[in-house]
């Protein structure tokens, strides 16, 4: 397979199994189930929508700067709306092609900030590592917390042992390519050994950083903010504004993994919303609108200002 034919396909099938499942979705309805769906559309309250956008810019906003703590020890300081037009980019690019935008990111410090892609990647790796940890800490809290209902669910729904098996599977593929790397002399090991090497400085970074206390702050302060965010969008809709914390905490997280996993939960996102809200009694249809109003708004947001950073870049820059 050529190289212009994988990328191809890079793009397309993921954006192509988010459409499938939209279709697919929409297809099981009845037609008075749409005509619901759409009615809460149409009755949300959008200001309350939009205070929910407005706490993601935020986080945004302190996601790049956070970004200089990582950077500093290793003698770079580039300027705040460089940082934050480089984050807005790599949400952008990951509508479309799944973990690019770490990439994109990399490439546009590199390219206006003189920061090396290697040690900059290596930043952004470590940086999703913290972010990883801190859902993981979240994901716990909501299990500790709805731990009796989610619980009953997987019994009755999950094949737990085929689950394990593959897990298992992951671990034992990935134990097998470290031995491949450390014993392994040929041209595509010693490639894979440069560029881990050049990653080290960067994520390592963490580990210099001198303000250590508000990294970590500013780190727990963007993942309140998401939360704070889905929580307040949760009151755009009269049947989703009661919901208790826990529900909010662990629908957000599961949320948050498609956005991680898939191609900024194209298609995806909506349906685990909906998918987690009916397990503790709210209807598929209400789930459903508000998995898309939240999941909409974001991505609206996402390529906006994603589009503005590809065009302002420059012109920030121009005397650079």
């Amino acid at each position: 397979m050529n190289k212009s034919l994988s990328k191809f396909l890079q793009i397309v099938l993921p954006l192509a199994l988010g459409l499938f499942l939209m279709w697919y979705i929409y297809s099981q309805y009845t037609p008075a189930q749409r005509d619901e769906v759409f009615s809460y559309f149409e009755n949300a309250n959008y200001w309350i929508v939009a205070l929910s956008v407005l706490l993601s810019i935020i986080s945004h906003l302190i996601r790049a700067y956070r970004w200089n703590f990582m950077l500093e020890p290793m003698g770079y300081h580039p300027k705040l709306l460089n940082n934050f037009m480089a984050v807005s980019i790599s949400y952008l690019m990951n509508i479309f092609i799944p973990k690019s935008g770490e990439v994109s990111r990399a490439m546009v410090l590199r390219t206006y900030e003189n920061v090396p892609f290697d040690k900059g990647f290596g930043t952004i790796i470590s940086e999703r590592v913290v972010d990883l940890l801190i859902l993981f800490l979240f994901t716990f809290i909501a299990l500790v917390i709805q731990f009796d209902a989610l619980y009953t669910y997987l019994i009755e729904k999950v094949p737990i042992k085929e689950i394990g098996f593959v897990l298992l599977g992951l671990v034992v593929l990935f134990l097998a390519f470290l031995l491949f790397l450390k014993y392994s002399n040929n041209k595509f090991s010693n490639k894979i050994k440069s560029l881990v090497s050049g990653l080290k400085e960067g994520v390592f970074s963490i580990v210099k950083i001198k303000k250590k206390w508000s990294f970590i702050f500013h780190s727990l302060l963007i993942w309140l903010l998401y939360i704070g965010s889905f929580y307040t969008a949760t009151f755009a809709l009269p049947e989703t504004a009661g919901i208790e914390l826990g529900i909010i905490i662990i629908t957000f997280v599961v949320g948050s993994f498609t956005f991680a996993f898939t191609n900024s939960g194209f298609g995806y996102y909506p349906l685990a919303i909906a998918g987690i809200l009916l397990i503790f009694g709210i209807s598929e249809t209400v789930g459903t609108a508000f998995g898309w109003i939240v999941w909409t708004s974001n991505i609206a947001y996402i390529l906006i200002s994603g589009g503005l950073s590809f065009i302002l870049l420059p012109v920030y820059n121009r005397y650079k």
